[in-house]
Formats: structure tokens, C-alpha cells, sequence
């Protein structure tokens, strides 16, 4: 019965990016406490992977259960995302790339939130 249930169960896409996206985040963590000097690009650094690392979990607990559209395209944009901002953060910390992404991922994220929270009515 376990095996059947397991063959069931599709692998998530949504999901494994989660937990790399989570990876990520600790190993950047790591990296702002112990290779950044500057307080200014560590702290964008810090504020990279705590978003990553927040919403890496989110995607790897929701993307494993998220069957309809609406959901898996909320989840999809919470990772565009999440990529968007915390990737011009660190960007910007170790290359002084702009930051000009930033504001478009977090829009990204809080439509994300908001498509899903209204998807989860509908069910």
C-alpha cells in the first residue's frame, strides 16, 4: 500500500526549488556573518537570505501539495520573486549591480501571497 501511495505522489518541481532556494539562503547567511566586512553590504546580504530562506520553506511545503493552476502560478511567482529580490540584494552587496529589481520582486512576492491566499478561498 505505501509503495502505491508513494507512485501516486508526483515529484514537485516547486517543491526541490524550495529546498535549494532554502540551501542557498543558509549558505548566504553563512557568507554575510563571515566574509562581508561591510555592515552595509552584509546587511543586504542578511536581508537576501532571510527572504530566500523564508520563502525557499513556503515553496518546498506548498509546492509538494499545490494541485490547481492558480496556486502552482502563485507559488511560480513567490520564486520569480524571491530571485528578483533577493538576487539584486546580493548582487548589489558583491558586485554593485543596482538594486532596481528589488522593488519588482517584492511586488512579485506580495502579488504571490495574495493570489494564493485568494486561490485558498475558492477551494
Amino acid at each position: 500500500m505505501l509503495n502505491l501511495e508513494r507512485r501516486a505522489r508526483k515529484p514537485s518541481l516547486l517543491a526541490c526549488l524550495g529546498g535549494l532556494l532554502a540551501a542557498t539562503a543558509v549558505g548566504l547567511s553563512a557568507y554575510a556573518s563571515h566574509g562581508i566586512s561591510d555592515a552595509l553590504a552584509q546587511s543586504h546580504v542578511s536581508t537576501a537570505a532571510l527572504y530566500a530562506f523564508g520563502h525557499g520553506v513556503a515553496l518546498a511545503v506548498l509546492g509538494a501539495s499545490q494541485q490547481n493552476r492558480v496556486g502552482r502560478l502563485a507559488l511560480y511567482v513567490l520564486l520569480l520573486g524571491t530571485l528578483l529580490f533577493s538576487g539584486s540584494l546580493v548582487g548589489a552587496a558583491l558586485w554593485q549591480l543596482p538594486t532596481s529589481l528589488a522593488p519588482v520582486g517584492g511586488s512579485a512576492l506580495i502579488l504571490g501571497w495574495v493570489v494564493y491566499g485568494l486561490n485558498a478561498l475558492r477551494r
